[in-house]
């Protein structure tokens, strides 16, 4: 009988996820990664300790074993370390693609292979299929609503080939259904939404807690470089953001910029923020090892848009430049770019650099 680690977060869908594995014929072992050592989330957090006890009575009501991997030092050095470190470049990464990258489909797997487990199964709302050729391919959820592909484009090969994901033809309404047949505890549970390690939503506190160090405040300016006012410290500011900067300009505006040479904070008219053109690096793409010209695409640059038509161009080993057919508002640095074609992802990368405006 083959055998699946099932990566159970305590939430609904990694709990059906294993239910699915269990009836289509797998011999099913839980885990939930420890993640971080904070209890401070709110209910709409992950990770907790309440999670992992709902984590693991579902595993005892599947009949299945169950462990808690601690992977504290790992997390805090590949992924906290690494969005930390984004915003302190001005950037805005993406946690969640990391822990994805670093976490669940690689440091999960090395248990995995002790343990005899020959896929690894999430609860995310994706499709990995095969070509005839025996390429593996990822595809977006049949619930469009639901879809988690973004996220999960960084997935190679060899992790595609051991990676299932049960809920990929399903609903929310039809997960949480199975889960409520089942007598599953966490059947009503409400999804987590938050950044594990910020539950708050407030990055800059987090990062000056984190790091201990002052990030010192500066001027916003227009882009001509006339001072408007006075920002807190660039780790708060996002591109595109309008709330919170406390600057009266007289007409709305928003961050356009953020300049590490003289700690400034560039801002501007909406219309500024639309640009047709970005760099990204990190490349990672799935249906082949390269592109060998322009691909007409669909692509997006944040987890919440809708693809838009693109043409993307490989300009080097692990760099990549999309154009789009029409200007994309506030295209930020550190957020992913994700191609597709269809409903099928055809890789993506980490934005680095956008044109002029």
């Amino acid at each position: 009988m083959p055998r699946a680690l099932i990566a159970m977060s305590g939430g609904v869908d990694s709990s059906v996820a294993a239910l699915l594995m269990g009836r289509a014929g797998y011999e099913c072992v839980g885990a939930t990664m420890r993640l971080w050592d904070g209890e401070t989330g709110g209910e709409k957090s992950c990770c907790t300790a309440a999670d992992a006890a709902d984590a693991r009575s579902v595993a005892a009501r599947l009949g299945m074993n169950y462990y808690v991997f601690n992977f504290t030092e790992d997390f805090d050095r590949q992924v906290i370390g690494r969005f930390v470190a984004g915003y302190e470049a001005d950037e805005t990464p993406n946690p969640c693609i990391e822990c994805n990258r670093y976490m669940k489909f690689t440091r999960l797997w090395d248990r995995a292979v002790p343990l005899g487990c020959d896929v690894i199964a999430t609860g995310h709302y994706a499709r990995v299929t095969r070509r005839d050729d025996g390429r593996w391919l990822l595809r977006k959820a049949a619930d469009g609503s639901r879809d988690q592909s973004y996220v999960l484009y960084m997935l190679t090969q060899e992790q595609l080939a051991r990676t299932r994901f049960p809920l990929g033809e399903l609903t929310k309404t039809e997960v949480r259904a199975i889960a409520a047949e089942s007598g599953l505890l966490n059947a009503k549970k409400r999804d987590s939404q938050d950044i594990c390690f910020v539950p708050d939503g407030d990055y800059a506190a987090f990062i000056r807690r984190y790091t201990g160090r002052d990030y010192p405040a500066g001027d916003f300016v227009d882009e001509e470089g006339r001072v408007l006012g006075r920002h807190a410290g660039r780790i708060g500011y996002t591109v595109g953001q309008r709330r919170g900067l406390g600057v009266a300009a007289g007409r709305p505006v928003y961050v356009l910029e953020k300049r590490a040479a003289d700690n400034t904070v560039v801002l501007g008219e909406d219309s500024r923020l639309y640009s047709r053109r970005l760099t990204a690096r990190d490349i990672n793409l799935i249906p082949f090892d390269r592109m060998d010209g322009p691909v007409r695409c669909r692509a997006k640059v944040r987890y919440s848009q809708t693809e838009q038509p693109a043409t993307a161009v490989q300009t080097g080993p692990d760099t990549m430049e999309v154009t789009f057919d029409r200007p994309q508002r506030a295209i930020t640095p550190g957020q992913a770019v994700v191609l597709y074609d269809g409903d099928m992802v055809l890789g993506g990368g980490r934005i680095c650099e956008t044109e002029d405006r």
